[in-house]
């Protein structure tokens, strides 16, 4: 019997090529389509879930308030984790790690260093509470001593080839010698730790066991026992607040206690975060990694289903389309005795049919589409062809969506009565049209919300690379380790200067792209610090650097070598000016770090105001800010002309080489900087609008079967009209009207809730554009005129039919 039911099917597909071809294709889109955001969607839920006791390791989080805005912080305090381990039981093992940016590396003995990135200190109890595998070295001793290190694989390899990196040393910034002690494997790519190649041992810092509550820099990690309630512990740290904290708080503070901060609207918060939540739930200060959005998850599973959903609405309607060429069949059938339930189950084999012939066409595609899709995720994703489980989802995603797609025109074409079809007199009007027509609407419901959501996108990425920030990134290179010039810094600047190639040039590591960042705490002099006192960030800079970055001063003067006791003033920016409440802010005093009664602090003379500039992601509003005079060698930036700016760089390059021989020449231009800060949202955006685009063709798939059907059951009503002197302009926007009020209705429904959706998505900027009436006017327009160009073609070639041929029946 299913031999034969598939011997049919395989006919029917035959005979009707163009319209299994149209099924097979819109299913086969949609699939693959589907099943690339379903590998991406779980790429991004699977993050750290491999390590062992994943769901009993959580991260120490901070909320800190004191008097600027508030911070939100993946670090916390020096002592926190192993005053944990030591008070509570319930911390099986704790650990942390502290970032120290970019170093220097070569081989004792090479001549050449390489760059590393990004290098951490961590505790020896690392590889406690992270279950990474050792390929060589004792995980329990490796980073237990001063000046050691643990490489990664990549690493290991990087630096020493094929050797046995164990017990040989690396110098690090050409000054600092440290013997590796092992090599872990390469953390995977869904970790927000992947990125650690190199861990040095923590007990190389001297600030690793202070007992400063006041500075967070460490990123702590804890395990918690099986039985420990995660929310039930944190309230554990308001006694940590009481018996570590507050007591630090008033002696560094001058007395002043936590109280009476808090009375004056200021608050210190600690909370654990979950391990395998970090990457789609957490977007902090200090982040180790570049993470995901929960938000992201939603919608595109969303989208994926959506996907699913309108490929499966096109193969009913194509489907129904064909329901007066089916009908004649199944009366012939009926006659010849077969059930209903027979009828339904050909049907239904057909339907499995060509969802399994669009599977295999939607694996081929997501094979050749996966380099290009992971391009645009920025992504390294792979089939996972080797896994069983794989395959047997394959499988029952296939018996699904056939059945799915293929039920109601299954129960729809059996339920044809076998004497009205035999006779001729079969009318189809109204039966099945209501469900039809509304699910043409629900497609076009998502297209017109994709392409309102696809114009807001773009609109707000636009608004970010266009708006002000306060200060100019254009023509600035940046040149990464200045440092590794030595004492030659400044001679180098001033060549480059000397050329005439070079508008001006600063040296500091503290810029508004991502960079080094200070926060410290100040207050005018006199003032009680828990009422005026302010965190805010506190940068280094020269005298140069207002005029190489193009920031304003709106107030005073910026720094300048005429005047020697600049050594002791400070800039603010106008945000931090509005926070301390000065009308006249020129000759203010102003204390950092201590309480007035702290006579060794010195007092800092605000000289200046600079207005204000995004130093920040546009996710967040503009904070306080002030500047001091300082030497922070981390990175030289030079305003290049632009038309020498190829000369300039081959000539800093030559001069580099020349004054740090061995120390490698990095650069890249401000603007580069900028755009990876957006990187996330722009690879969203772009996958958005690629699956925005391919929704909108699948359902106009659908809709141009429901113009053949359309088309195929009136061919005697237009052939009438036409007798009777309708024109074909007549009958076009007769057959186009009854399309165009399904998508009035989907535009009616979709505003709203695409009004909605993108108003939250929009939320998560400090800085904005506005949803206006205009686009969803556009995106009704657009999806007015992409219905009528697609029904378009049918309804000219059912005007253009001769009469005779389909009167000659009656």
């Amino acid at each position: 019997m299913i031999k034969n039911y598939l011997k049919i099917a395989w006919r029917n597909v035959r005979k009707q090529l163009f319209y299994s071809s149209l099924n097979i294709f819109g299913l086969s889109l949609g699939l693959a389509s589907c099943l690339l955001i379903t590998l991406y969607l779980v790429e991004e839920l699977s993050y750290d879930h491999f390590f062992e006791n994943s769901e009993r390791i959580y991260r120490v989080d901070a909320d800190i308030k004191f008097g600027g805005p508030e911070m939100k912080l993946a670090v916390s305090s020096d002592p926190m984790a192993f005053t944990l381990k030591k008070d509570y039981p319930q911390v099986e093992a704790a650990t942390r790690i502290r970032e120290n940016g970019s170093y220097l590396v070569r081989k004792s003995e090479a001549t050449e260093n390489l760059t590393e990135a990004l290098v951490v200190f961590a505790d020896s109890t690392f590889f406690d509470v992270f279950s990474i595998p050792m390929v060589s070295g004792n995980p329990a001793k490796a980073l237990t001593e001063p000046n050691t290190l643990v490489l990664s694989e990549r690493n290991a390899e990087k630096y020493f080839g094929k050797e046995n990196p164990v017990g040989q040393t690396l110098l690090l910034d050409n000054d600092k010698i440290y013997r590796v002690t092992g090599v872990m494997q390469n953390i995977p790519a869904n970790s927000h730790l992947s990125s650690l190649n190199m861990l040095l041992s923590m007990a190389s810092r001297e600030e690793s066991r202070s007992n400063n509550w006041g500075g967070h820099n460490f990123n702590t990690y804890i395990r918690l026992s099986p039985e420990t309630d995660a929310q039930q512990f944190d309230k554990n740290f308001d006694t940590i607040l009481d018996n570590y904290v507050g007591p630090y708080v008033k002696g560094a503070m001058g007395g002043t206690t936590l109280e009476d901060l808090e009375k004056a609207g200021n608050f210190l918060k600690y909370h654990l975060i979950p391990l395998t939540k970090i990457h789609l739930h957490s977007d902090r200060v200090a982040e180790l990694s570049v993470n995901g959005n929960i938000q992201y998850v939603y919608i595109f599973s969303i989208v994926a289903i959506f996907l699913l959903l309108i490929a499966c609405i096109n193969f009913m309607n194509l489907a129904t389309a064909r329901s007066a060429s089916r009908a004649r069949e199944v009366g012939v059938r009926k006659v010849l005795g077969s059930k209903r339930s027979a009828l339904v189950a050909q049907f239904l084999t057909e339907s499995l049919l060509l969802s399994y012939l669009s599977l295999v066409l939607a694996l081929l595609a997501a094979f050749a589409l996966m380099p290009l899709f992971n391009q645009l995720a920025g992504k390294d994703i792979t089939l996972p062809v080797q896994n069983p489980g794989f395959w047997l989802l394959l499988l029952l995603t296939g018996g699904i969506v056939g059945i799915l797609a293929g039920s109601y025109p299954a129960f729809f074409l059996s339920g044809f009565q076998a004497i009205k079809v035999l006779k001729g007199r079969l009318v189809l009007e109204g039966k099945g049209g209501f469900l039809r027509n509304s699910l043409v609407v629900f497609q076009f419901v998502i297209s017109v919300m994709l392409i309102v959501g696809t114009l807001i996108i773009y609109r707000q990425l636009n608004f970010i690379q266009a708006k002000s920030l306060g200060y100019s990134k254009d023509q600035v290179v940046l040149i990464e380790n200045a440092y590794a010039l030595g004492t030659q810094t400044e001679v180098f600047k001033q060549e480059i200067l000397s050329q005439g190639y070079a508008e001006s040039a600063t040296m500091s590591d503290y810029l508004p792209t991502p960079s080094s960042r200070s926060d410290n705490m100040i207050f005018p002099e006199g003032q009680p610090i828990q009422d005026k006192g302010m965190s805010m960030q506190n940068w280094r800079v020269d005298e140069d650097y207002a005029k190489t970055l193009g920031i304003q001063v709106v107030e005073g003067r910026f720094f300048s070598k005429e005047f020697p006791s600049d050594s002791s003033a400070i800039v603010l920016n106008e945000e931090a000016v509005r926070m301390f409440g000065f009308d006249d802010p020129i000759g203010k005093k102003l204390v950092t770090n201590t309480g007035p009664q702290d006579s060794s602090q010195p007092a800092y003379t605000v000289i200046g105001v600079v207005k204000d500039f995004h130093f920040e992601s546009l996710h967040s509003p503009i904070g306080p800010l002030n500047m001091i005079l300082g030497n922070s060698p981390g990175k030289f930036a030079f305003r290049l002309n632009a038309s020498e700016s190829g000369a300039t760089i081959k000539k800093a390059e030559a001069l580099w080489k020349r004054m740090a021989p061995g120390q490698p020449f990095e650069y890249r231009f401000m603007d580069q900087d900028f755009d990876k800060t957006y990187r996330a949202e722009q690879r969203i955006g772009r996958i958005f609008i690629t699956f925005a685009l391919l929704s909108i063709l699948i359902a106009c798939l659908g809709l141009f079967g429901l113009a053949a059907f359309t088309a195929e059951h009136r061919t005697k009503e237009i052939g009438v009209r036409k007798v009777l002197g309708a024109s074909v302009a007549t009958i076009v926007a007769m057959l186009s009207g009854d399309f165009l009020k399904l998508i009035l209705i989907a535009i009616l429904i979709a505003t709203p809730i695409s009004w909605y959706i993108m108003d939250q998505w929009l939320q998560d900027f400090a800085y904005k554009i506005t949803i206006q009436w205009w686009m969803f006017l556009l995106a009704g327009m657009l999806s007015i005129l992409i219905s009528l160009l697609t029904v378009s073609y049918q309804s000219i070639k059912a005007a253009l039919m001769n009469p005779v041929k389909s009167l000659r029946s009656e």
